[in-house]
């Protein structure tokens, strides 16, 4: 998938090179892998086109402190079109409202600014700053931690969808 590429030219996804065979054999693994509890991923489609655009998922979470993490990735030609934000607030209003988790967070690298927006205009505020937390083409870079409360979620988006 050509928009996991481009990711990681912006250092958000950290993957040792692979083949682009190798890259088949993992996604065709992924497709039919079973979820581990609240950790999933799915795909964004572009309603209009049928086409995968991006791609939304929970990474972590704890269920029992009512915690979890999410991460979003959208192909170059398909930013800034409303796709990310969609399938955000659609993966959190089910996290939120169905699963009943009390939080979200959200790690973004300091130099992504356009990660970084989106974050503060679906209502995430920064948290903290992992100083030269990750090392990437040759030099530290700093990641932010974002997050938001479902009580925050709520009042700006709502709970279902009508």
């Amino acid at each position: 998938m050509h928009f996991a590429v481009d990711e990681e030219r912006l250092g958000d996804l950290l993957h040792p090179p692979r083949s682009a065979e190798g890259f088949r054999a993992w996604a065709k693994e992924q497709s039919t892998a079973k979820t581990d509890g609240d950790c999933f991923g799915l795909a964004i489609e572009a309603l209009d086109t049928a086409e995968i655009v991006g791609a939304v998922g929970s990474h972590q979470a704890d269920p029992r402190a009512g915690w979890f993490e999410y991460g979003v990735t959208m192909g170059a030609e398909h930013r800034r079109k409303g796709y990310a934000a969609e399938a955000v607030v659609t993966l959190l209003r089910f996290m939120f409202a169905e699963r009943r988790y009390h939080k979200c967070e959200a790690r973004v690298f300091a130099h992504n600014e356009a990660s970084l927006a989106l974050q503060h205009r679906l209502g995430f505020v920064e948290e903290g700053r992992l100083r030269d937390h990750v090392f990437l083409a040759g030099r530290h870079h700093d990641l932010v931690v974002m997050g938001m409360l479902a009580d925050e979620f709520a009042q700006l988006h709502s709970m279902s969808e009508l």
